[in-house]
């Protein structure tokens, strides 16, 4: 048994640490019921789910949830829009996000799944310095679809930001010189 300071109390019949612990006004809780003997503590256990919650809490708030953005395909893409679909991709990334690239074929297109690929392994070769293919271009179905993800993490992205911000800042003037009058 260990009391609520963290003292070990010793071995001890469990009607003599509940006893010892409704002197304190504290809960007995057991703490390893597989030990041999079971290991049981003095605490306050409403004050411990407290701060269990707390602590998941703050562990949430620190935690970034990756979200997969879908950027659709046609094999017929213009170039223009293939371009604004590029640069979509390219924010995406730069978020932080991972992009879910897709081209979904109807009925005769299906016969044509070599243009999608090229389509594909183009987008992965142009956005190549900002991302890492996690999936390689791969048919599911009447779909073709390749996943990246961004290349850098979250630190090495806001210690680029802030080179940017403090390079692009206009450093202050120097002090001017003021010139004695000649007497």
């Amino acid at each position: 048994m260990i009391d609520d300071e963290g003292q070990q109390l010793g071995i001890m019949p469990p009607y003599e640490a509940i006893k010892k612990a409704r002197e304190k006004n504290l809960d007995l809780v057991e703490i390893s019921p597989t030990a041999q003997p079971p290991v049981c503590r003095i605490m306050d256990y409403g004050k411990y789910l407290y701060q269990q919650e707390k602590k998941e809490r703050e562990a949430k708030k620190h935690q970034k949830t990756i979200t997969v953005k879908e950027v659709k395909f046609r094999i017929n893409v213009d170039d223009h829009d293939y371009e604004t679909k590029k640069n979509h991709v390219l924010r995406f990334l730069d978020e932080g996000d991972k992009v879910k690239a897709t081209i979904f074929f109807r009925g005769r297109e299906m016969t044509r799944t070599g243009l999608g690929r090229q389509i594909l392994e183009r987008l992965i070769k142009d956005v190549e310095p900002q991302s890492i293919v996690e999936f390689r271009p791969r048919q599911e179905g009447n779909t073709l679809h390749a996943i990246l993800a961004p290349k850098k993490t979250d630190k090495e992205r806001e210690k680029e930001k802030q080179k940017a911000a403090a390079q692009s800042a206009p450093s202050p003037p120097p002090p001017a010189q003021v010139a004695k009058p000649a007497s």
